[in-house]
């Protein structure tokens, strides 16, 4: 396997499990060409080290290992093997689980070791001193076949409240044979920071190791324990990606990442790299197939979007008076979200996000902010429908709305048949540039019908509406009247392949919402296009 050429100091080390302990996530299942994907992406990202997975225990990552020798030309990234001690009553030459260890080519080998005297004694079934010999002779067989090796204590911190002169002989015996780095593991994920600080410290004094962290998240203390390990002098951090893990999860890679560099200082990627934090974040949770957690500190589409008009206000003078950071800096980018909430201030910064230029006409402003707010009384929201904004506020501006075409009226038919089965048709009639169109399509529902029919009648004249595709659709039911009678939202999101955009249309109806989102998300797609405005 080719050894990384970018290496940074070896004196802090940033250790990814996303491809192992973040694979245990309920919900995500890997197969080795998203594992080679995603260990890519951690590369790309200059983590030090990525674990692979335990070579020998499953097929699935024994032909991970044999591939990314092949395939992956890491730069920045060491490929880490993970894997048990020996077992009892044998030695490490004889074990097959550490042979294949050796097998994988890895030149690093994390290994896991009981650290707390019941599960040695119960789920191991052996002593106490026999589990400190299987830590000697692994660590130290694996360290004369040239392997670099870590050490995780399972359970260490539970283990340590309940016997901490067998917690710490672990940790002594692990180090004196060899180990490198022995990590001390919140297994169950219940401590809390100052508990984390205490304990690595008092190991740290008393045995003279190099430590690690590897925290779980179960107390939401995560992020936090792993910074508190840190500041009592652990000098390597297990991490994965967006917090994936077992449960409710592991240490986020990000926040940890961003933390060190931004707030501690410390320099833990390569240079330039921390820029690409969001950007591998979202690729990597394309890769899992799960939708990225908005709200996820630093890389989250909302980690940097303010509401509130007061905010707002300040940001327009200084963004730092209400953001920690420069979102740039993790390659994130400040938003500002148009709703009931907003203010004057709020209304210029977003126009100036989308490239129209207010001229600080106090009249013009005003009136959009009266316009929000009176859209959003009757059940409209702009927050996720940047695009129905845009054409709210360019409509202002210009004294009258974007016209591509002019819709005379449409309708939608459901047929339901004797089979069980239905029939969806709708019929628009519409003028465009001069010409009036009157289009029928069938759909799989009347939504999707009036889509189709609205792309037949619109395409021969704008043929740029051919790339566009609607990529989600949500519904909302706001508050009722009487019965079945109610306010209806729906949030349209369409994509041309070089970006995506979303619209709002609120009725009394789904199918009359439905058209009005439908309506904006084609006069913002004609616009993005360049398309010129109908006379």
């Amino acid at each position: 396997m080719t050894a990384p050429s970018e290496l940074l100091d070896d004196s802090f080390h940033v250790f990814d499990t996303t491809l192992r302990d973040g694979a245990q996530r309920e919900g995500i299942n890997l197969t080795v060409a998203d594992k080679l994907a995603i260990a890519r992406h951690l590369d790309d990202y200059g983590v030090g080290f990525i674990e692979g997975g335990w070579p020998g225990a499953n097929p699935r990552d024994t032909e991970f290992f044999a591939r990314a020798a092949k395939e992956i030309d890491f730069r920045h990234a060491q490929l880490v093997a993970f894997g048990s001690t020996r077992r009892a009553g044998t030695t490490a030459a004889e074990d097959p689980q550490v042979r294949a260890l050796l097998e994988s080519g890895a030149g690093v080998i994390c290994l896991v070791a009981k650290s707390h005297d019941r599960h040695v004694e119960l789920a191991l079934r052996t002593t106490l001193d026999e589990n400190l010999a299987m830590i000697r002779d692994t660590v130290s067989f694996l360290r004369h076949q040239g392997r670099r090796v870590f050490l995780d204590c399972e359970h260490f911190f539970d283990g340590y409240r309940a016997n901490p002169q067998y917690a710490k002989d672990v940790v002594r015996a692990a180090s004196e044979a060899g180990a490198d780095v022995v990590i001390l593991c919140d297994t169950n994920g219940g401590m809390l920071p100052a508990q984390i600080q205490a304990v690595v410290a008092t190991v740290l004094a008393d045995t003279g190791a190099r430590l690690g962290i590897h925290a779980q998240d179960d107390t939401g203390c995560a992020v936090a324990n792993t910074l508190a390990a840190v500041d009592a002098g652990a000098t390597h951090v297990q991490c994965t990606a967006n917090g994936y893990g077992e449960r409710v999860g592991n240490a986020n890679l990000f926040p940890v990442v961003a933390a060190l560099e931004l707030k501690y200082g410390k320099r833990v990627l390569p240079e330039g790299r921390l820029r690409e934090t969001t950007r591998i974040s979202h690729a990597i949770a394309e890769v899992v197939n799960l939708t990225p957690s908005t709200h996820q500190p630093y890389v989250g589409v909302s980690a940097f979007a303010h509401k509130a008009g007061l905010h707002a206000s300040a940001i327009k003078v200084d963004p730092d008076l209400y953001q920690h950071t420069d979102p740039a800096l993790v390659g994130n980018a400040m938003r500002m979200l148009v709703s009931d909430m907003a203010g004057r201030a709020s209304i210029e910064l977003k126009g100036k996000e989308l490239g129209i230029d207010l001229g600080g006409d106090r009249e013009l402003v005003g009136r959009v902010v009266e316009r929000v707010k009176e859209r959003e009384l009757k059940g409209y929201t702009y927050e996720a429908a940047d695009a129905s904004f845009e054409l709210l506020l360019r409509a202002e501006v210009e004294g009258a709305p974007l016209k591509y075409f002019s819709v005379e009226s449409w309708r939608a038919i459901v047929e339901d048949r004797p089979d069980g089965s239905h029939a969806n048709e709708a019929t628009v009639k519409l003028w465009a540039k001069g010409e009036r169109i009157v289009a029928t399509a069938e759909g799989n529902g009347p939504v999707n019908a009036l889509d189709r029919a609205l792309r037949v009648a619109l395409e021969r004249i704008y043929p740029q509406l051919a790339k566009l595709e609607l990529v989600d659709y949500k519904v909302r039911i706001l508050e009722g009247v009487h019965g079945t009678e109610s306010t209806t939202r729906v949030l349209i999101a369409t994509s041309d392949g070089a970006g995506e955009w979303s619209t709002v249309g609120v009725a009394e109806n789904v199918i009359a919402a439905s058209w009005q989102a439908l309506e904006d998300a084609y006069t913002y797609g004609l616009l993005r296009a360049g398309a010129v405005p109908a006379e």
